[in-house]
């Protein structure tokens, strides 16, 4: 059964999408929790379980395999709630028309599934006929879990590590492949080779004869040749990914993984151009993988989805995507924070986000995984942070120790935005001495870090009234560049609407096109990286410099092609549009020659 609409919406943080497939699904629309925090789906399990009147029996840290368990249980459960409302939902539209009218009303205009149903209702069906129809044709969406395959903690047990499958991505992987669920689970943040090792023990990630698999692999990836080397490693192991969702580098939401300059839309046209090739390659690799281990080989090809998101905004550019790279899904993340209809965002937070503007959003450093982190200035838990840090108590209790990655001043890891490590290295800093202002700018990067595994949770224990104690209620939260152009709280059809251009959910005339966005925040990000390396150009620094400007020329030569060609896209805008591509041209030649008299500076006597 083909998917209902062509958008999903992506994880975001690590709660703001953590009981999403609740409200969403029964509509058809996919969408994706986080598996980070197994604590927050412990309590949310609790709270829908007395909210439903379903026995609920805890799962504390006593449990052997305590974090498996507790996300296999709160999936199970969120997997029989959906069902259960889409059930009753189907009865009930089928009996009073309501539900029913809502559900397709949601639809893009040009879906089959819309028009059919239209066609039907002309020819006066019965109820019992109308019934069967939305039984055999109405689907759900997916339930799509997201792990951060390098946040993968190793974890003790009475000062004895654990074996790997215990650490924490493994044992989340573990949860999921357990759970009752038929989706997919999205792994992002790089390759984890022994993590995808472990995917191998599981029988639902394994095709069957008619091409069926229970749980689809899906890698969320920034360019072309990842995704080959991925889907090649994955495919020699018996095990297909399904799709690859490719994330625009900088111009989206958390954690941003910037690449060397290569922008989105020569991406995308390159996994168009090879698409064909890519499946067939990776197939052969995945036949002969599977005929190895005597297990079942499909009688036929398996499908390949490419998705996309990052920055997109508007109905023109949701069919452009689709239109022009043959994708088969967009992403839409940020604008899905301002409908409580579909996340899980407190109050309070929700109007900041609605009244934030660009300099309000900004790419940050806060992130303990040394990552850049797009935030929202003055967010709650940054001014807890500072508070406590004036109050010469830098630096948090680490509760949940969920992104640990340093081991500067313990043989187990640590993290960054700790207690127990802010405060070694600032003593270690003061002690060291140096250049007074160089001091303070280092000093300034350790307490910058922000305990976002706390943080970007806090939201939804607030939304619903729930304990914060362990937490306080400090929030995170993780915008794209994108939310300076929506400023309305909106409901779940409005934002609809705007996806599919039958409304206008920005009160704004000013928004850049989203290639030109991302376009202009890889150019804040080079001018970054020159000032950082500004005192001592290398050669290697010099190198991977100019390689990043070449790569952005190649891109803007790209977009050169693309919208002057262009004829049903993007009209009104296509002038200024085409300046701004020449203005670009400009500040990346006189960034490549900063970077020459930079390191001339450097190896002159």
């Amino acid at each position: 059964m083909s998917k209902a609409h062509s958008f999903h919406i992506p994880v975001m943080g690590i709660g703001f999408t953590i009981d999403t497939p609740l409200k969403v699904s029964p509509y058809g629309i996919d969408s994706v929790i986080s598996l980070v925090d197994d604590t927050l789906l412990e309590k949310l399990r609790k709270m829908y379980c007395e909210k439903f009147e379903i026995p609920y029996h805890e799962i504390t840290e006593k449990f052997e395999d305590f974090r498996a368990e507790r996300i296999t249980s709160y999936l199970n459960l969120i997997n029989k709630l959906v069902e259960k409302k889409f059930d009753e939902f189907k009865i009930a539209a089928a009996e009073k028309g309501q539900e029913i009218k809502e559900y397709f009303s949601m639809l893009p205009d040009c879906s089959g599934l819309k028009q059919e149903f239209q066609h039907l209702k002309t020819k006066y069906l019965n109820l019992d006929e109308i019934s069967n129809w939305l039984k055999d044709n109405l689907s759900m969406g997916s339930i799509d879990v997201n792990i951060m395959t390098k946040v993968d903690k190793e974890n003790f047990l009475k000062n004895e590590k654990l074996p790997v499958e215990y650490n924490d991505a493994h044992a989340a992987l573990r949860g999921y492949a357990n759970s009752d669920l038929n989706s997919s689970i999205i792994l992002s943040a790089g390759m984890n080779t022994r993590l995808y090792a472990y995917i191998e023990q599981f029988e639902d990630f394994y095709p069957d004869r008619n091409g069926e698999i229970k749980k689809k692999i899906v890698l969320k990836v920034s360019d072309y040749r990842s995704a080959l080397v991925q889907g090649k490693f994955l495919a020699k192991k018996g095990l297909w990914v399904s799709e690859y969702r490719v994330e625009s580098g900088l111009n989206c939401g958390g954690h941003a993984f910037a690449t060397d300059g290569y922008l989105l839309g020569p991406i995308l046209a390159e996994f168009r151009d090879h698409r064909r090739e890519m499946t067939e390659t990776i197939h052969e690799v995945l036949v002969r993988a599977l005929s190895g281990k005597n297990r079942t080989v499909p009688e036929k090809e398996l499908p390949l989805r490419v998705t996309a998101q990052g920055g997109v905004g508007t109905a023109e550019e949701h069919q452009f995507l689709i239109d022009e790279y043959q994708l088969d899904s967009v992403g839409w993340g940020t604008p899905f924070l301002l409908v409580p209809e579909a996340t899980s965002v407190d109050d309070a937070t929700l109007v900041q986000l609605a009244e934030a503007e660009e300099e309000d959003l900004y790419l940050s450093n806060i992130s303990p995984l040394g990552v850049p982190f797009n935030s929202l200035r003055g967010n709650t838990k940054d001014l807890e942070k500072l508070t406590l840090a004036e109050n010469g108590r830098p630096g948090s209790l680490c509760p949940k120790q969920l992104l640990v990655s340093n081991r500067e001043f313990s043989d187990k890891m640590i993290c960054t935005a700790s207690r127990r490590y802010q405060r070694n290295k600032l003593k270690a800093i003061e002690e060291e001495g140096g250049d007074p202002v160089e001091q303070q700018k280092m000093l300034n990067k350790v307490i910058d870090k922000s305990c976002l595994c706390v943080g970007l949770g806090t939201s939804a224990l607030l939304k619903y009234k729930l304990d914060t104690k362990i937490e306080g209620e400090g929030v995170s939260v993780c915008p794209g560049p994108n939310m300076a152009y929506f400023s309305k709280i909106m409901k779940l059809k409005e934002i609809t609407d705007h996806i599919y251009g039958r409304a206008n959910m920005m009160t704004r005339t000013d928004r850049p096109n989203m290639f030109l966005k991302e376009l202009r925040i890889y150019i804040d990000y080079l001018k970054n990286k020159i000032e950082e390396n500004q005192d001592t150009v290398t050669d290697k620094q010099e190198k991977y410099l100019m390689t990043f400007v070449k790569n952005l020329k190649e891109g803007v030569n790209y977009y050169y092609g693309l919208f002057d060609d262009f004829k049903h896209a993007f009209e009104d805008k296509k002038t200024s549009i085409l300046n701004e591509l020449d203005n670009s041209n400009k500040v990346l030649y006189f960034l490549s020659l900063k970077i020459k008299d930079l390191r001339m500076a450097t190896v002159s006597p």
